[in-house]
This record gives C-alpha cells, sequence and structure tokens, in this order.
C-alpha cells in the first residue's frame, strides 16, 4: 500500500496585491489536500492603496478600503507576523509575532511578496517632520491631522501660528503624491464652508518635485495639464526643485524658498522591502528579486514573486529594450498574481509555467470630487470623464463583492449627503483625556 506523501508546503510572505491574489487564486484551484497555503503579513488585511485619497478625503470609509485577510482566505492560514529573515538554502522564513517572539517556518514552495516601503533621503529633519502615505493607518492618521490644523487655525490669535497650520507640504509628484494632495485640498476647501474665519485663500498647499513634470506615468502634455490644474486651484507647484531640510517644520527647498509648516506628506518614491537584500535570494541593483518572465526568482524554480519587490521582465517591451522590467503598480502586480497562482499549481502538478504577459492598459487618477486624468487604452482623458475612469475601474480591480458593494454604496451616500469633514483627532493620541483625568 502506498504511503500518502504530505501535501505541499506553500509559504506566502506578504498579504498585499500579490499575496492576498495568489492565495485566492491557490485556494480557488488547489485540490483538497494537495497543499497548505499560508500567508503572513504583520497586518490582518490587505490594504487597496488607490482608495488611500479617497479614503483619506472622507469620500470612502477607511475600513472599507481594506480586506480582512482570514475573511476572505478560508482555506489558507493567516499568520499575523513581521518578516524578518529568509534563507533560503534552508528552506527558513523568520517571522516575529506582534508579541515579540520570534518563529522559523519552513516551506516547500516560497511566494515573496513583501512589497515596498517607503524610500527616505538623508534630509535633515524628514523622519521627524514627514509621514508616509501607503497605509490605511497613515491615511486616517493624516486625515484627522489636517482637518485638526484647521481647528486650531481657527481658534488661535496669533497670525504666525495661523499661516504655519494652514499650510500643507507634499513632497513627490507621482501618482501617490498627486491623488494624496489633490483629494486632501478638495476636502480642506470644502471643510471651510463649516469655519467663519477661514476662508479658502487661507489655506496654502504645496507641492515639491525634484523632477522636471509630475505624473510620470502619463504622457508629458497630461502631466503639464494636471499641473496647470492644480495651480489653478491655488496649489503652489515647485518642479526641479528638491527639499533640502524640515528641521523643526521649517522648509527649506533648493531654489532658495522657506517657509514653515506643520505638515510634511512625504510620497517621494518607494524601495523594495529590504528583507529580500538580506536574503540569500539574488536582487539587482535596486534591491529587487530578480525574476523571470514566468515569475520564478532566477536560479531557484521553487521561489516565486512578483509586484514591487520583483524585477519582472515586460516582455510587451523587450524588443524596444531587452532589459525592460514591469512598473511596479497595482495593474501588474494583480494580474502577476494571478497568473503565478496558476504556474505554481501547474508545477504542482509536474507542469511546466507559462511566461507572463501583459501590456500595460494605461494610467488614471483622481484630482479631488469629479475631477481626474486618464492615459489609458491611447485616449487621453480629462476632467470629469476621467474621474469616472478612474473610479469605475478601480471599483471592478477592488478584490471581494463585499468591498465592491460598500465603496459603491459609501459613494451613494456621498453624493446625496455630501462627505464628512469632521476631525476624529483624538484618535491619534486616545489617552491624552485619561492621562489629564488621572493627574486631577
Amino acid at each position: 500500500m502506498a504511503v500518502k506523501s504530505e501535501p505541499t508546503r506553500i509559504l506566502i510572505l506578504g498579504g498585499g496585491y500579490v499575496g492576498l491574489y495568489t492565495a485566492l487564486g491557490l485556494q480557488k484551484k488547489l485540490r483538497a489536500n494537495e497543499a497548505s497555503v499560508t500567508v503572513v503579513d504583520p497586518q490582518p488585511h490587505m490594504t487597496y492603496q488607490p482608495f488611500l485619497p479617497e479614503a483619506a478625503a472622507g469620500s470612502i470609509e477607511p475600513r472599507h478600503v481594506v480586506v480582512p485577510l482570514r475573511r476572505a482566505l478560508r482555506r489558507c492560514h493567516v499568520l499575523t507576523a513581521r518578516v524578518t529573515g529568509v534563507e533560503h538554502e534552508s528552506k527558513t522564513v523568520t517571522v516575529e509575532a506582534p508579541d515579540g517572539h520570534t518563529e522559523h517556518l519552513g516551506y516547500d514552495v516560497l511566494v515573496v511578496a513583501l512589497g515596498s516601503v517607503a524610500r527616505l533621503l538623508p534630509i535633515p529633519g524628514l523622519a521627524e517632520e514627514g509621514i508616509a502615505f501607503k497605509t490605511i493607518g497613515e491615511a486616517i492618521y493624516i486625515r484627522n491631522h489636517v482637518l485638526t490644523k484647521l481647528d486650531e487655525a481657527a481658534s488661535t490669535l496669533d497670525p504666525e501660528l495661523r499661516k504655519r497650520l494652514l499650510t500643507f507640504t507634499v513632497v513627490g509628484g507621482g501618482f501617490a503624491g498627486i491623488e494624496a494632495l489633490a483629494e486632501l485640498e478638495d476636502m480642506t476647501r470644502d471643510a471651510t464652508r463649516y469655519y467663519d474665519t477661514i476662508e479658502p485663500d487661507d489655506i496654502r498647499w504645496v507641492l515639491v518635485e525634484a523632477a522636471g513634470r509630475i505624473l510620470p506615468e502619463v504622457r508629458e502634455t497630461l502631466g503639464v495639464w494636471t499641473a496647470e490644474q492644480l495651480e489653478s486651484r491655488g496649489i503652489e507647484v515647485y518642479l526641479s526643485t528638491a527639499a533640502k531640510s524640515f528641521e523643526n517644520g521649517h522648509v527649506v527647498l533648493s531654489d532658495g524658498t522657506e517657509f514653515d509648516t506643520d505638515t510634511i506628506i512625504w510620497t517621494a518614491g518607494v524601495k523594495s522591502n529590504p528583507v529580500v537584500a538580506e536574503s540569500d535570494l539574488p536582487t539587482d541593483k535596486r534591491g529587487r528579486l530578480q525574476a523571470t518572465a514566468s515569475l520564478q526568482v532566477a536560479g531557484h524554480p521553487d521561489v516565486w514573486t512578483a509586484g514591487d519587490v520583483a524585477a519582472v521582465p515586460d516582455l510587451s517591451r523587450t524588443e524596444e529594450d531587452p532589459s525592460a522590467t514591469c512598473p511596479p503598480n497595482a495593474q501588474h502586480a494583480v494580474r502577476q498574481a494571478q497568473h503565478m497562482a496558476g504556474n505554481i499549481v501547474k508545477v504542482i502538478r509536474g507542469g511546466r509555467p507559462s511566461d507572463y504577459y501583459h501590456k500595460n492598459l494605461g494610467s488614471v487618477a483622481s484630482l479631488g470630487l469629479h475631477k481626474g486624468v486618464a492615459d489609458a487604452m491611447k485616449l487621453k482623458i480629462k476632467g470629469f470623464p476621467a474621474w469616472l475612469f478612474h473610479r469605475a475601474y478601480h471599483v471592478k480591480a477592488m478584490p471581494t463583492v463585499n468591498r465592491k458593494v460598500r465603496i459603491l454604496l459609501d459613494w451613494m451616500l456621498g453624493g446625496l449627503f455630501r462627505r464628512e469633514t469632521v476631525s476624529l483627532g483624538q484618535i491619534n493620541n486616545p489617552k491624552e483625556e485619561f492621562d489629564r483625568a488621572s493627574k486631577s
């Protein structure tokens, strides 16, 4: 009588786009007892990052832009922990649990989907004064922080402090920075209707971009049009300008401009999760895993990767540029994950993996309520149609029917009753009142 082999142990590092969609594909395709799937992530949810600006601006309930991993992945094991090391030679991954203890996890098949982290530059004051815009926690914090500054400005008698409180700075002119800037500026302008002492012109939004243009993901004419639209709303746009210092909230730019602010939002680039550079897997000069077109790590057929952490050859562009790799966006991450899940199942069953090929469909961005820009399917779309296109595309791409419906309901209610612009500033320091009471 033959002894039944143990199920293949599949370990997925990361629960973002790639981790979630790979796990969803595997739990759908794998037969019972064919393999066990474990997903490791420090957060118990996947965040759909394209909706973070709308969540920060109050157009979407923040809980609705995250997908609970345990609810979506019923046939997988979800471990809430942070990956601290990968040693493929011994097929061991080291993780740190929330209580501080470490564990060593073994695997037969490894999927590295650790994504990216904010890329900080050695600018004085950045670490102390800045905040990134990559997580739902950061989006909630920034929303409450910005609205709290309006409350403080409305009550202060100091004109210089008022000016500082009403000055908001965004560094980085890519999609993340432009959408965050545009949505938050739109929210603050709308919020001034509830303040007797603050006019829209009192609020100062500043964009700083080291390159000579914004939105490099779209054609240059659309980038120029977007910059003009932002400036027409009173937003100050500094191009070809680097930040030199942020110490104590005093901003110094490379062109000599100086001003004070209490809000510095840093969206000036990302880098591959540093865990992969410290592993024994091959990486390129940008710290990304070297991947094949079949989404396997070069030289390691039992290790798979995709998304921001991987340098995946872009077969749609390799004829014109043999070194071309897929851009780090949600469009490729989702499709790579779905393709990778199919490839893993093929290999487990003795088949051969197929190459990933996808021609970029374009890019869309929201510029606030009823405003947007899109460069998609060889079309240039501006204004309200682009905004509709943005919403339609991303609600379609949002994982699970549950989240799609909740987001649609948020938009419907927002259209009927206007968005909420109330500050929940206490959420940033929930023990303040308790501590004050304990001292009285």
